[in-house]
């Protein structure tokens, strides 16, 4: 069992929130329409179980602790394959089933990842889902949030595209963890800090668009120009789930519901959106009925007290 520094822990918790709390919302749009989620009204369920994002946030979040932050790529591939071993019923996507598998089996990970899709590998969203809890566990040099986010994602996402979303990702919970205990930044600015520092790329034009959006933007005109991840794309995914982030920076339950309103890869948005906001505010705030549902996280992380910074 590991003890992690309050703010990693924070966004850990956020994102696994953020995870099973978008996860739900799949079957319940898929059974009865958009109206509960118009009227917020959560359905009961015994239990909001967490998906691969978490699972690699897990992963992610113990090789940071282990390696005294540094990621050491062999051993996060090998992480990450015996956890997709272990459960491969977490939604994982068809080609991490591939890449985890190869790796499991023995293939070098560098030939594996750098093979996908034609040779260009994925510029899926999975780096960045998990890439939160790196963010604040960086928080205080964003050069090592970037090359530490950068590295972490190259184990199993190739694609420049996919790796300048992972630091995004990092970035930005990096800066809120920054702001714990004082004001929030504004959502330009917050965004235009977070694309300061990112490589040229589409995810940086993406976050610059949301930084230029009016405050009034609704969350579905927002979620129809920067996509809310149906492609599950890096580009079409962080810079919707860092819009909402930055928009509700002070309040993690008002910001994962209006995660979620943008549909899309749901889960993911709202694991990206929950990490960041929650590396600012915590968990505590959350609903009572909220912690009673999501399902617990494995005794690898210290169960600790949960209190607002």
């Amino acid at each position: 069992m590991i003890t992690l520094p309050p703010a990693v822990l924070d966004s850990l918790y956020g994102l696994a929130f953020g995870d099973a709390f978008g996860d739900r919302w799949f079957g319940i749009l898929r059974r009865e329409g958009p109206a509960a989620l118009e009227a917020r009204v959560l359905p009961p369920e015994p239990l909001w179980q967490w998906t691969d994002d978490t699972a690699q946030a897990l992963v992610l979040v113990r090789e940071l602790a282990e390696g005294g932050g540094i990621v050491d790529q062999d051993r996060l591939a090998l992480r990450l394959a015996a956890a997709y071993a272990e459960d491969t019923h977490r939604g994982y996507g068809a080609s991490m089933h591939d890449v985890l598998r190869r790796i499991g089996a023995g293939e070098d990970w560098r030939e594996v990842v750098s093979g996908q899709f034609g040779g260009q590998g994925s510029w899926g969203n999975g780096a960045a889902m998990r890439a939160a809890p790196l963010g604040a566990w960086h928080a205080a040099d964003l050069d090592a949030v970037a090359e530490q986010a950068a590295r972490q994602s190259t184990v199993s996402h190739h694609h420049p595209e996919a790796v300048a979303g992972a630091v995004a990702v990092a970035l930005a919970t990096a800066l809120a963890t920054r702001s714990r205990g004082g004001p929030a930044p504004d959502r330009p600015e917050f965004l235009h800090a977070v694309a300061a520092q990112l490589p040229d790329s589409d995810v940086r034009s993406g976050v610059r668009i949301a930084a230029r959006m009016p405050e009034h933007t609704s969350v579905r005109h927002a979620a129809e120009v920067l996509g809310s991840g149906y492609r599950m794309s890096g580009p079409d995914t962080v810079p919707y789930a860092l819009w909402c982030a930055a928009g509700h920076l002070d309040d993690l339950h008002e910001g994962l519901w209006s995660t979620v309103g943008g549909r899309g890869d749901i889960d993911t948005t709202c694991a990206i959106a929950g990490g960041v906001i929650a590396a600012r505010t915590g968990v505590a705030a959350l609903p009572a009925s909220w912690h009673a549902a999501r399902e617990p996280l494995p005794p690898v992380v210290a169960e600790q007290e949960l209190r607002a910074p």
